[in-house]
């Protein structure tokens, strides 16, 4: 990046926090007012200007932002068609507009979650007293995902009384339902887990307190793009053959289902509380 690139980047910088234009009345910006876009699939963030001082031989510098942090800049140089990224930049952004005919509309591939939120367009004609401006409103852009349990586990111990938690992703957020084979039933939400961060607005924790051995649990989530839920069966203790072998706590089987597919989770993998033989039940994700 050559110097007079840096300095034109480093001008644009204060003026972001403000998100104001340059007071030139000969400007115009349209831009839409919302987006929406599927998790895991591109989007694309229109925006377009005109300007009495851009020629299709002027310079430009073109800058993109989500609230304050800066996501992306390039530059069109004099007898240029290409707009020139930014060193280090995120290869997830990219123009997709053309600069030269006031396309100045940016493209997210792969959208998350966490895409979520309001972008702001910017364009300069450096050389030009006046001449950049920023659209004031911006862009909301909603990523919308299905839900997804992230995992369903147990906790507490046979003294306190086990409890079933189930994670779960999505936007809008999800929806959880607890069901057992014959009523629904009350669970309690209690954000993340512990050491996870803080809250998510597409990321919840459903805890249901005081599971017995000898039931199934079924975690059931829904938004308007889907539904998909998870079965924890717990079975009732059982004494070990060989004296004084330690035993996991609790068996559990796990199945997933997409709509009306049903998909069971291959392998097996162990959850475990050691205590004595005959202690409790015994333990496994299937």
């Amino acid at each position: 990046m050559d110097a007079c690139l840096l300095a034109s980047v480093f001008t644009l910088l204060p003026t972001f926090l403000g998100a104001q234009g340059s007071g030139d009345n000969s400007w115009s910006m349209k831009v839409q007012a919302e987006v929406r876009a599927t998790e895991g699939y591109p989007v694309v963030l229109p925006c377009s200007f005109s300007h009495p001082n851009h020629t299709p031989h002027s310079s430009l510098l073109v800058a993109w932002r989500q609230g304050a942090a800066l996501l992306f800049h390039c530059t069109t140089h004099a007898g240029s068609q290409a707009c020139e990224p930014a060193l280090h930049q995120d290869p997830r952004y990219r123009l997709e507009g053309n600069p030269r005919e006031h396309d100045l509309s940016l493209r997210i591939n792969s959208a998350a979650l966490q895409d979520g939120g309001r972008y702001y367009c910017r364009v300069e004609v450096p050389g030009h007293k006046h001449a950049s401006y920023e659209d004031k409103m911006g862009t909301l852009l909603r990523v919308e995902a299905p839900p997804r349990i992230l995992s369903l586990s147990v906790g507490g111990s046979q003294d306190s009384g086990f409890r079933a938690l189930c994670e779960v992703e999505g936007s809008p957020l999800p929806d959880i339902q607890w069901v057992s084979p014959d009523h629904l039933l009350e669970g309690l939400e209690v954000g993340r887990p512990p050491g996870q961060g803080p809250p998510s607005q597409h990321h919840t924790v459903s805890q249901l307190p005081d599971i017995h051995p000898g039931q199934q649990y079924t975690c059931s989530a829904t938004n308007p793009l889907g539904r998909e839920q998870a079965t924890l069966y717990v079975l009732p203790p059982r004494r070990e053959a060989c004296p004084g072998a330690a035993a996991p706590s609790l068996l559990l089987l796990l199945s997933l289902s997409l709509g009306a597919k049903a998909l069971l989770l291959g392998g097996v993998g162990v959850w475990a509380v050691q205590g004595r033989a005959s202690s409790g039940p015994i333990c496994r994700w299937r």
